[in-house]
């Protein structure tokens, strides 16, 4: 198609300047190429005019073979049959053109208007009708006589030839023809917009004009072979404008012969895409830089990592590839707005390129994370003091709008090829090492080991069957009992979760809770709880057990706007009232500290539920909060109970604790009791409720129902 457009193009320019015979031969083979290009058919033998004859009712009486020639149907197909079997779908709209005209004021005359039909192969031709009314001999019209004639679409010569002009004059791409001598003889005026020559600056040159000088000498015998008739060249080439400035441009080159095979032309079009080329280099730029710091992202230092671990393979080099997260990000962001972020951002980027060498790569991963890439070193040590200069280049406060801040950084370490072979698995295994250091206060980067492999692929596993344990019925909750410490009686209980493994038996929570926290299965497994819980105190309700409130964990991931109403559908589904279930949450909830967690405690509270705060003192800034949230009880963490009553620390931080809740009002239970010595001086504090392996440690549904048959109680007695 684009090769019979070009021929097109050229012909119409050839045949300008021809006459006679000449011109008729060009002519032709114009027309067999716009054959090709399909912008024309070759001439048809003409056909016969038809002539079909209608009664009022627009019903075929009559057919004749010009009719059976423009259709194809035969008389006997079309007699009888409605005119409106030759439309085509949805032409008629509501009119018939043949029983409804107008004759312009001259009956006799009859109606004249084009319309489009349908033939019996299905294809539409668009046809003159000349529409005559029939009268019988009393003058009342008896039916029509519609003559019809196919609509000439063929162009003459000479508007062919002015047309294929203008189509070459007017069209968006430049066009250039030389002659046998490569001297151009014709440009049009896109050709003047797009190298800023004129006709009068071009012809009688040769397209040397346009050469920029950039391509070799390979690339300009491939073009100058396309010109010579080794076939038709398209690709792409630099051009130079008049005014200097180079430019590329998209080209095919052709050539046109004469009858005797001779090239007696060479054309060219061509196209600037210099905006095509901008947008791609944006685009570019786009796929492979951050937007907000201008370094490298992960795509483009996953590929430049690549390309230095297949050449280490060879080398037997190293190199080492650093994942560093940067600290209090965004508390800054959520205190001083994201642009004070975002420009602590780009200049915590500038600080490290400043660290690093020219070589190394230094790419920002996404959020508050960075990498480098040290594509070779010498010694696996030469990583850890980068990663020093890495963490004194955040020593100083960072000014940023007149605001001195403070950041830190954990950095995890990955060394080449001893850690791993490929891109994935190195970023992988410096975030894990990140991630330890995170937790590690004697230093501030870790370098990954095959021991933290080895915990990586536990976490996995762990995570795999985790997963299989909540649809397998592996998941069971035991209940710890909470006792008074005024009357020795059982006044509640905490439901733990517990995972019975098929092999491993009786998994630690202590080991799975982590996992689900960070994969984000505690949401899966928090649900899970609230039902089970739910529906084990209705099952103990339905036995006239009477049941005293039941805690249960809730995880600050499970902590959003519709928490409320999940908790009230599973309490109307059980049929549980709110009174009977306790929540407990954690430190870290109240250090987000937003108005939205206070207005969803406010809605639970409203339920007429209870809130808990766990292991309190383990967090941060809590002290602050508190007051802000409607807590109920507070639980002194089992940290501050073990060295009770000997250790001068636990003791005073108990103290005040037992102090500060009674003046708030709240509610105050001791977890991890083990001793008596422990329970007597909770009790002389004036602490509320014990929970701890004194009294029991977690056990069944079905022995804590017992003991509440039982009224067991602890060995004091009521005061």
């Amino acid at each position: 198609m684009h090769d019979a457009i070009e021929r097109c193009l050229a012909l119409s320019r050839q045949a300008r300047g021809e006459s006679g015979e000449a011109l008729a031969a060009t002519l032709a083979r114009l027309d067999a190429a716009l054959a090709e290009a399909g912008l024309a058919a070759p001439a048809k033998a003409a056909e016969a005019d038809a002539e079909l004859e209608l009664d009022l009712t627009g019903y075929l009486t009559g057919w004749s073979a010009g009719a059976q020639q423009m259709f194809g149907y035969s008389a006997a197909e079309a007699l009888g049959q409605h005119v409106l079997f030759l439309y085509a779908e949805g032409d008629d709209d509501g009119n018939i053109a043949e029983l409804f005209f107008e004759t312009d004021g001259n009956p006799a005359g009859g109606a004249h208007t084009e319309v489009r039909r349908r033939k019996k192969n299905g294809d539409l031709i668009w046809v003159n009708l000349h529409i005559l009314l029939r009268h019988d001999e009393g003058g009342d019209p008896v039916g029509m006589l519609i003559k019809l004639s196919k609509v000439n679409q063929t162009l003459s010569e000479e508007d062919k030839l002015n047309l294929h002009a203008r189509i070459i004059e007017d069209s968006d791409q430049g066009v250039l023809i030389t002659d046998a001598h490569e001297r151009i003889v014709s440009i049009n005026s896109s050709f003047t917009r797009i190298t800023g020559y004129t006709p009068e600056e071009s012809i009688g040159k040769t397209p040397d004009l346009l050469r920029s000088g950039v391509h070799d000498a390979e690339f300009r015998a491939k073009v100058r072979s396309a010109m010579q008739g080794q076939g038709p060249w398209r690709g792409e080439i630099i051009g130079k404008r008049k005014n200097g400035e180079l430019f590329p441009q998209s080209v095919t080159i052709s050539v046109v012969r004469d009858e005797q095979g001779k090239i007696s032309h060479t054309f060219s079009l061509f196209s600037d895409i210099s905006v095509h080329k901008d947008a791609e280099a944006r685009m570019q730029r786009m796929a492979n830089y951050d937007t907000l710091t201008g370094l490298p992202n992960l795509c483009l230092l996953s590929q430049l990592v690549g390309q230095a671990l297949t050449e280490t393979k060879r080398s037997q080099e190293h190199g080492a590839l650093l994942v560093i997260e940067i600290t209090r990000i965004g508390a800054i962001s959520d205190t001083l707005g994201h642009d004070i972020g975002n420009g602590l951002l780009c200049e915590i980027g500038r600080l490290f390129r400043q660290s690093l060498r020219e070589a190394d790569v230094l790419a920002r991963l996404d959020g508050h994370k960075f990498a480098v890439a040290l594509l070779h070193v010498e010694k696996r040590e030469h990583a850890a003091i980068v990663a020093q200069k890495l963490l004194a280049a955040l020593a100083a406060p960072i000014v940023i709008e007149n605001h001195r801040l403070q950041v830190g950084a954990h950095i995890g370490i990955t060394v080449y090829t001893e850690d791993g072979s490929d891109v994935p698995t190195l970023i992988r295994y410096a975030d894990v090492a990140m991630s330890k250091a995170a937790q590690n206060i004697e230093s501030a980067f870790l370098f990954y080991s095959e021991e933290m492999n080895q915990r990586a692929k536990e976490h996995l596993r762990i995570e795999s069957e985790l997963r299989q344990a909540l649809g397998n019925n592996e998941l069971m909750l035991y209940y710890q009992p909470k006792v008074s410490l005024r009357s020795g009686r059982i006044v509640g209980a905490e439901a733990l979760l517990r995972w019975r493994h098929p092999v491993r038996g009786l998994v630690s929570p202590g080991v799975f809770i982590p996992v689900a926290e960070e994969t984000g299965l505690i949401l899966d497994l928090g649900t899970w709880v609230l039902e089970e819980a739910c529906r084990q105190v209705r099952e103990w309700k339905d036995a006239n057990l009477i049941m005293p409130p039941i805690a249960v964990n809730l995880s600050a991931r499970q902590f959003d706007n519709q928490l409320p109403r999940r908790i009230a559908a599973v309490l109307e589904r059980h049929g549980v009232q709110p009174d009977q279930i306790n929540l407990e949450i954690t430190e870290s909830l109240l250090v987000r500290g937003t108005d939205n967690v206070i207005a969803i405690m406010n809605e639970l509270v409203a339920m007429g539920m209870a809130l808990a705060l766990d292991d309190f003192g383990t967090g941060y800034s809590s002290l602050a909060y508190l007051k802000k949230f409607p807590i109920s009880t507070l639980k002194i963490d089992r940290s501050f109970v073990i060295g009770l009553p000997y250790e001068e620390n636990d003791c005073a931080i108990a103290r005040a604790i037992v102090t500060m809740a009674q003046q708030l009002r709240q509610e105050i239970v001791a977890e991890g009791v083990e001793t008596a010595e422990q329970m007597s001086f909770l009790r002389e504090l004036g602490c509320d409720q014990l929970q701890g392996y004194l009294f029991s440690q977690p056990i069944p549904a079905a022995e804590f129902a017992g003991m509440l048959r039982e009224g067991k109680r602890l060995a004091f007695g009521v005061r």
